[in-house]
């Protein structure tokens, strides 16, 4: 079952995923620096009317013509891990959109830039209908919004009788989902994500928290041992360089996280997912972070490049468009940044991105039992360790 603590995968803030601490809006079953526990915010004594609107606060977006330096606020330090963060998915955007074009040689990215008023903004970058791409996301974003007491005091596990103010929060991250026409090709989903709490307006002076979340994870409409263990090979690289206890911790989180209720079936063969990490030294951390961000060209784009052009029957695509319609029902229904941005007001274009172009559902459809489509089915329901 997934653990309930966690949130990735679309996005309300055009990250494809919320902040991450908003995901301790949800139950959490593991903790930091401490043994706490922390209250989901669905058990909060209110009623459900007075919980609708107490979600956070950000600005509409504007649309902008040309791209910022930076979309930190003014007061910001370049040498802060704000800065240094968004430089980090700005450059990684363009080095993952630069090898996805490269690979697909017709399609081109439709990008469109926006901004908030009170600081924070996000490049979306889009390829549609290319020559290798159904359709391709790269996204980055900064946010700055408020948090209300009742977020803040589920997300801290502070005591029903403690009453902090509104919180401040700040929210960075790069996200992207990859759809391939050729059902051979698999789908690779990505999202590196920062987020700040300043103090509460009612207690200056309290310390700021901060975490890191992400994860890159593949979903296959068909199994080619080969390229499954390289991409986990690449994850578990990544990881071992700062700590060994990492791929087999984030690559079950993944399994976990990535699971389809209703259907008894993971989304698609993993890969590696962590959310709200500080109980690590904070540079190691942005230097992890990094280090996820740019093996995702190295892990994914091999593959692609092995099996864009594998000649394939109208069946072999019929099984791609079911897989496709467990992806829309994972984000659609469970995935909680998806829903949060739904509820909340969120850019809608950026929150959908994730979504393919096609999708289909067959009425009780089965695969024959050892056949290649059941082969990938078994191993969704049944996680394998790949590496």
């Amino acid at each position: 079952m997934p653990p309930p603590a966690t949130l990735s995968a679309s996005s309300s803030f055009t990250l494809l995923s919320p902040p991450p601490k908003l995901s301790s809006f949800l139950p959490k079953t593991h903790s930091f620096h401490s043994s706490t526990r922390y209250t989901p915010f669905t058990r909060l004594r209110h009623s459900p009317s007075s919980l609708t609107p107490r979600c956070a606060v950000i600005e509409k977006e504007t649309p902008e013509t040309e791209k910022p330096e930076t979309f930190l606020r003014e007061s910001s330090s370049p040498t802060s891990v704000r800065a240094r963060f968004e430089k980090m998915i700005r450059e990684a955007q363009d080095t993952v959109c630069e090898a996805i074009a490269a690979a697909d040689g017709v399609g081109t990215f439709k990008e469109d830039v926006w901004s908030r008023p009170g600081g924070g903004g996000g490049i979306s970058r889009v390829l549609q209908d290319g020559a290798v791409w159904e359709k391709a996301g790269v996204n980055v974003s900064v946010v700055y919004g408020v948090m209300p007491p009742e977020a803040y005091r589920a997300a801290k596990g502070a005591a029903a009788d403690q009453k902090p103010g509104p919180v401040p929060f700040f929210a960075a991250g790069i996200s992207s989902v990859m759809h391939p026409k050729n059902p051979f090709a698999p789908t690779l989903h990505f999202n590196y994500r920062y987020f700040e709490t300043d103090a509460p307006q009612d207690a200056p002076g309290a310390p700021r928290q901060w975490w890191f979340g992400g994860g890159t994870d593949l979903t296959p409409a068909y199994i080619f041992d080969e390229d499954v263990k390289h991409f986990h090979s690449v994850q578990k690289s990544a990881c071992d360089k700062f700590d060994p206890s990492f791929y087999p911790q984030f690559k079950k989180w993944c399994d976990d996280y990535f699971y389809i209720k209703h259907r008894d079936e993971r989304r698609g063969l993993g890969g590696i997912f962590f959310d709200d990490l500080n109980d690590y030294d904070q540079e190691m951390l942005l230097s992890f972070a990094t280090e996820c961000a740019n093996s995702v060209v190295p892990a994914y784009v091999p593959i692609i490049e092995k099996r864009k052009d594998t000649p394939f029957t109208d069946d072999h695509k019929a099984w791609q468009q079911l897989r496709r319609g467990r992806y829309v029902e994972f984000n659609l229904v469970y995935d909680r940044g998806t829903t949060f941005g739904l509820k909340t007001g969120g850019r809608i274009e950026s929150i959908l991105v994730s979504l393919p172009l096609t999708a289909r559902w067959e009425y009780d459809h089965k695969p024959e039992e050892g056949s290649e489509e059941w082969k990938l089915l078994d191993a969704c329901i049944h996680p394998k360790e790949w590496v």
